[in-house]
């Protein structure tokens, strides 16, 4: 799966409509970030490779939304300086679900982005966000040990 924007080149300015779309992902993107970051320090060694993995999944999706904005004439939103978790993180369970959450988060926020264009190349980069989250948060929850592992129709709540 590939992180890089679809090329400035070849890329029309945003309607307002999917620019929105592509900045609430860019959101979710942020605080998938934050979110790696705040869990890291419940969780166990052994997971500190996938937790790594997500992490940095997440850092260059949001580099490279932050690259899709500009390149489509809109200004990126930064990072809130800290997200509110739907639970308190304070054990390893609350951790992985908030791992699932964020990545849930994303999904749904990717989705949008293919709802409001007709862009193939933004289309295709966020149907890779989305399948990137999906398949993170398959993993999260088989860690987690909740099933199903995977909904019939990940980025839909």
């Amino acid at each position: 799966m590939t992180t890089q924007p679809p090329s400035s080149s070849s890329l029309a300015p945003l309607p307002a409509d999917g620019a929105e779309a592509v900045q609430q992902a860019l959101g979710a993107e942020h605080a998938a970030v934050w979110v790696y970051g705040l869990v890291s320090a419940f969780l166990p060694a052994n997971l500190d490779a996938p937790t790594l993995e997500g992490m940095t999944a997440h850092r260059a999706r949001r580099d490279a939304t932050e690259r899709l904005l500009a390149a489509g004439g809109a200004t990126p939103r930064p990072a809130e300086p800290a997200y509110v978790t739907p639970q308190p993180v304070t054990d390893q369970a609350s951790a992985l679900a908030v791992l699932v959450t964020a990545e849930v988060d994303a999904g749904v926020a990717w989705r949008a982005v293919l709802e409001r264009t007709d862009d193939a190349a933004v289309r295709t980069f966020a149907l890779e966000g989305l399948t990137g989250a999906a398949v993170r948060a398959a993993r999260w929850r088989k860690v987690a040990g909740v099933a199903p592992v995977a909904p019939p129709m990940p980025g839909i709540l």
